[in-house]
């Protein structure tokens, strides 16, 4: 008791934090390229409580030394995946494993290391995250940022100056070497711009004047003469920014006090990210006595929680529907193909030339080409070529490479007391670069806002001033292409903007206190379907068109519980392993009855999807049949073919509806489903555990859970693998989840779990231990207030100093 008496004084009395003693030197951030120097962490330090599941509870005097223990710890549980990330943002992948192998696609949709390197060496060279730091805030981030980032530095170097490496995946290596703080303000910047520029590596490093092409037959999505067709490039378009193709998505929902038990408001929040690399989450509690006291989640290599709650308010953040890009066509100026047209006056090209290192080889030199609206692009991805001609460039717009303010958001949040509080921190940061924020506050308050950076894309202007392809690009999936040939289509300003070219607060979409808010990785529409928002511009959404499944379920799910009241965080916690599947709901019994037709000659199909309960449990049997069946079904037939019943805006929610079981595709895909299963040995009738789950230590640990075509709302992504016995690991879903409200006393009440754990050290007791708790549909009761953290009875105290 003498211990966790003397805890409780150094983590309360804020001036008796003894640990922590000497004064910080000044804030400096600066390039030591991750050799030979590192921030100096002179006099840093700070204290770390560990409580069940290996979870972090780091306090510290201030930022700089907060930073510190953040740094510290972080690398205790992931040192190979931010050695991984900080080589990649300093472009010496190939360096180190070759110019041809791919990265973890964690930091930019790069296709291989070289595409990475030319890329982050490119920033790099350039000095634009410099350029950032050095701008005052609020357009630049704040001095409590910068100290963080500094003092995060000092940490994860001397983490590895003092313990040994015990995780294979470095061990030993010599590219895990010490970082600066600028290193770590670089990986923000990567994730800043993850859906602009990140998203089109290939298409910025691998664009070249015509001259400099070999000669290549036209890609697929262009005419003949290497013009883009402009509805294959629609449908291109449309595919690429699809939520259901993404990586990433996520639900969340806030209730209002009106429906609670006790008047206060509550949050869950589901985000749905990789399970392997450099985008998990990493759980830890933050506090500066007296300044800052947050939990919560972080993306691997920040120094904020991302997704948390304090005392008062509790937030999540879902991939948002707005376009964080826009393409602008160039009229090049004839002979020139490195110089354009502006309102007919050449402009020059600034070529950007990148050298990187290779393994086993010389060095590789390329040039990149910049204009001022950004740089050419070649594509958007492999299904969006954009050739540049003797005619025609075009350069890719990107309004969060100068953001590196999303850190600012989430400290904003971190200190809010309100919800209100929320809304002013996204007011006066504006950083968020492609998330939605739905939050809830202990005075029974709910919130929803998509506050991102976007390019200032206006239905007028796109009409205005849309090239041929953009008139059917804008549309279709909200990508704009303007004529960059003239400056009356420049984006112009908000006047409540921190920066030019991108919309304002109050152009955002916002709903504030209906008795629920929450979203699905949809747009804005129906964040509650009682109360649709409208009105904002296309490159934020659609409005009035079809939801997906997921975002369908969810809704009427969240209807439901809202009108029937008396809401409590337990209600969240069994809304989360609900694992209805809405496509089961709508469709199974049709093709039950349609299936003696389809297969007259199978009954064991027949009876096997009309038996199953409509779940993706792990006991569920039927489940996998109908899963495997609906992947095909939906990937082969076109949706306006899929439902008898069609879409109508009048009720968004219901339709479309009836299985429409006289397509073709529809005996085929059960056909084949059940084809698959009996090739692989699974039985129809299997539990679904039996043939999805996730390997840990040997361990094989059963997961439910179901994927997006299903509508699930604990999403699993799984890897197929019918040879070793199914979906053998989980590609990305359900990842940090948090039920949290308030009781009226000092602490909230909050439920968290991480489904992959917090260490992808399998030589780390905590590898696997939350992915057994997920596996069982069991929570971690959060431990936010001090007396807690001390009753653990899994507290470690580590007192980590420079």
């Amino acid at each position: 008791m003498h211990l966790r008496t003397r805890l409780k004084h150094l983590a309360l009395s804020g001036a008796a934090l003894a640990v922590v003693t000497a004064s910080l030197p000044g804030a400096a951030v600066a390039d030591s390229g991750g050799r030979g120097h590192h921030p100096s962490d002179r006099g840093l330090s700070a204290v770390i409580r560990y409580t069940e599941y290996g979870v972090p509870h780091i306090v510290a005097k201030d930022y700089a030394n907060l930073g510190f223990g953040t740094g510290w710890a972080q690398a205790a549980d992931e040192v190979c995946t931010l050695a991984d990330g900080f080589l990649t943002v300093n472009g010496e992948r190939s360096r180190y494993f070759g110019p041809d192998a791919g990265t973890d696609g964690s930091l930019s949709s790069a296709t291989t290391n070289l595409s990475s390197d030319l890329y982050f060496r490119g920033v790099k060279d350039a000095g634009s995250v410099e350029k950032l730091l050095a701008t005052p805030a609020p357009a630049g981030p704040s001095g409590d940022l910068k100290e963080l980032m500094r003092g995060w530095a000092a940490g994860y170097n001397a983490w590895l100056r003092k313990n040994r490496i015990s995780d294979p995946a470095c061990a030993g290596a010599d590219w895990v070497r010490p970082v600066t703080a600028l290193d770590v303000a670089r990986r923000g910047h990567a994730v800043s711009v993850l859906g602009g520029q990140g998203r089109a590596v290939d298409g910025i490093t691998g664009a070249r004047p015509p001259a400099a092409l070999p000669p290549a037959a036209p890609p697929s999505a262009a005419a003949p003469g290497g013009v883009p067709d402009p509805a294959a490039a629609a449908a291109a378009a449309r595919e690429l920014f699809a939520a259901e193709n993404a990586t990433m998505g996520s639900n969340a929902v806030a209730f209002s006090g009106t429906t609670t038990a006790n008047g206060r408001g509550l949050l869950l929040g589901n985000p749905h990210y990789p399970w392997q690399g450099g985008r998990r989450f990493w759980q830890s509690q933050q506090t500066i006595p007296g300044e800052l006291n947050v939990s919560g989640a972080s993306l691997l290599g920040t120094t904020v929680v991302n997704i948390g709650f304090n005392a008062k308010v509790a937030w999540s953040h879902t991939v948002a529907t707005g376009v964080p890009l826009n393409l602008h066509q160039l009229t090049l100026t004839p002979g020139d193909p490195t110089s354009y047209l502006v309102d007919g006056k050449p402009e020059r090209m600034a070529p950007r030339t990148v050298t990187v290192p290779v393994k086993d080889g010389a060095p590789v030199t390329r040039t990149q080409w910049w204009t001022r609206y950004g740089p050419v692009v070649g594509g958007l991805g492999a299904q969006l070529p954009l050739p540049w001609t003797a005619t025609t460039a075009y350069a890719l717009n990107d309004p969060n490479a100068v953001n590196l303010r999303g850190s600012d958001t989430a400290l904003g949040f971190a200190k809010a007391r309100s919800t209100r509080d929320v809304a002013e921190t996204l007011r006066r940061t504006q950083g968020l670069p492609w998330v939605n924020t739905i939050a809830a506050d202990s005075a029974g308050h709910s919130f929803f806002s998509q506050s991102q950076v976007l390019p200032r894309i206006t239905d007028e202007l796109a009409e205005r001033c849309s090239t041929p392809l953009g008139r059917a690009t804008y549309p279709s999936s909200g990508v704009a292409v303007l004529d960059g040939s003239r400056s009356d289509c420049a984006l112009g300003s908000d006047p409540d903007a921190v920066q030019p070219g991108v919309f304002g607060p109050a152009r955002m979409p916002v709903l504030r206190d209906t008795p629920y808010v929450g979203n699905s990785n949809d747009s804005a529409w129906l964040t509650n379907a009682d109360r649709p928002l409208t009105g904002y511009e296309r490159i934020f959404g659609t409005i009035a068109t079809p939801r997906s499944l997921r975002t369908r379920g969810g809704v009427e799910d969240m209807a439901a519980m809202a009108e029937r009241g008396g809401l409590t965080v337990a209600d969240l916690q069994r809304r989360q392993f609900a694992n209805r599947a809405p496509a089961g709901d709508m469709a199974a019994a049709d093709a039950a009855r349609a299936c003696a037709s389809a297969l007259p000659g199978d009954p064991e199909v027949c009876r096997v999807i009309g038996d199953w309960d409509r779940t993706v449990n792990t006991d569920s049997r039927g489940a996998l049949l109908f899963d495997r069946f609906w992947r095909k079904f939906t990937a082969t037939v076109k949706p306006a073919e899929q439902w008898k019943v069609p879409f109508s805006a009048a009720a968004p929610v219901r339709t479309p509806h009836t299985l429409n079981t006289a397509t073709p595709g529809f005996a085929k895909a059960l056909t084949d489903a059940a084809a698959e299963l009996r090739a692989a040995g699974i039985p129809l009738d299997a539990p679904l555990g039996d043939h999805q789950f996730v390997v840990r230590n040997g361990e094989r640990i059963p997961v439910s859970g179901g994927t997006e075509s299903l509508g699930v709302w604990n999403k699993t992504e799984p890897v197929w693998n019918a040879a070793g016995g199914g979906y053998v690991e989980v590609a990305h879903g359900t990842s940090h989840v948090q039920a949290v409200g308030w009781d009226g006393g000092r602490c909230p009440v909050a439920r968290t779990l991480l489904s992959y754990s917090q260490s992808s050290n399998p030589a780390s007791p905590h590898h696997s231990d939350q992915t057994r708790l997920y596996a069982g549909e069991r929570w971690v009761t959060s431990r936010f207030c001090e007396q807690d953290i001390l009753r653990s009875p899994a507290l470690r105290v580590v007192v980590v100093r420079g």
